[in-house]
């Protein structure tokens, strides 16, 4: 049976009005008696649609937040204290809040994601959910798709699976950033890439690849170096140690990568970017705290929130909805690093 307005104010024990006013986001009710409403919706598997007005954008009142824990991956035991997870779960709850809506975050082990796809009672009860996809492979997105129902993966992207995706373009960020480090004369180009391959480094490979080919530059193996994506501690690679052997630039596929290299430079008295230029991809809060700042890839999180939502709210409102992949472009910051 489907529930109506009444039924969920008769089982929170409130007022028809103030249901009404709690799923349009107005004022007139207390947080407390908001949160109750809201449990009820998330209980009894009402499906919150709704019109702020006459003709005007349906929205929905929850929405699950569905994260992939990979204790090999980006997504490991400490990713909650990521940057840019931080920043993710500000703008979808401030994006969601703001109309009196709720972010549920769920939880789930890839080891045994088949066995809590099925078991999860969280999951149950999703009506629409936003998957954080940064670590998942083809078969895992498939799986995932199959099972739950309205459901958005960001920050990853398949071409050849028919679901929807909402991702930045890691191509077109590299590509930029390539393009802007031989605008600046280096020629002599080093790569740190991330020793954990996820589809956001591969895309960013071969668009930083595209702008050296173009540009008539090889960068030799030697200057090819690979790093964990997460980690802002270590000792400086021996080939960046000796004037002599070192690149001119150095690009790296994430700013934990540049920051590390950037902090172990200093250290060792090597100045930057007189000795070597840095570059980093992601805009993460610790580039200014740095100095020099790190010149580095603007990631557009809140746009992505943005995009997954409003996308998720036409795909739960019409049934004839076919998959949407969209692509949010990235923007250069110009820093003092290079």
């Amino acid at each position: 049976m489907d529930l109506k307005m009444s039924d969920i104010a008769k089982i929170a024990g409130v007022s028809k009005a103030a249901v009404s006013f709690a799923l349009n986001g107005k004022p007139g009710v207390s947080d407390e008696t908001r949160r109750k409403i809201f449990e009820v919706i998330e209980e009894e598997g009402y499906k919150p649609l709704r019109k702020r007005k006459k003709g005007g954008v349906r929205k929905l009142a929850s929405i699950s937040l569905i994260i992939i824990r990979d204790q090999n991956g980006m997504m490991n035991r400490s990713y909650a204290s990521l940057p840019f997870f931080d920043t993710l779960i500000s703008s979808l709850s401030q994006n969601v809040g703001g109309f009196g809506g709720q972010v549920r975050t769920i939880n789930l082990d890839i080891d045994h994601l088949r066995e809590e796809l099925n078991k999860n009672e969280l999951l149950k009860k999703a009506t629409a959910s936003i998957v954080l996809a940064t670590d998942l492979n083809q078969y895992q997105v498939e799986l995932i798709n199959a099972k739950l129902r309205n459901v958005i993966f960001i920050d990853n992207y398949f071409e050849n699976i028919a679901t929807d995706f909402v991702s930045i373009d890691n191509f077109q960020g590299a590509y930029q950033a390539g393009k802007y480090i031989v605008e600046q004369g280096y020629r002599q180009i080093g790569y740190v890439a991330s020793n954990h391959t996820i589809s956001n480094f591969s895309q960013r490979r071969a668009g930083f690849k595209q702008a050296m080919d173009e540009s008539n530059i090889q960068i030799p193996a030697e200057f090819i170096l690979s790093l964990n994506p997460t980690e802002l501690r270590g000792t400086l690679p021996e080939l960046l140690k000796d004037k002599r052997s070192r690149p001119e630039a150095i690009f790296c596929e994430d700013d934990y990568m540049a920051l590390r290299l950037l902090k172990e430079f200093i250290q060792q008295g090597i100045n930057v970017p007189d000795d070597i230029a840095i570059m980093g991809f992601d805009d993460i809060f610790e580039d200014t705290m740095v100095t020099p700042e790190l010149t580095t890839i603007h990631v557009p999180i809140t746009q992505i929130v943005t995009q997954a939502i409003n996308q998720l709210q036409s795909k739960v409102a019409d049934r004839h909805w076919l998959p949407q992949k969209c692509f949010i472009s990235t923007k250069l910051i110009k820093r003092e690093s290079l």
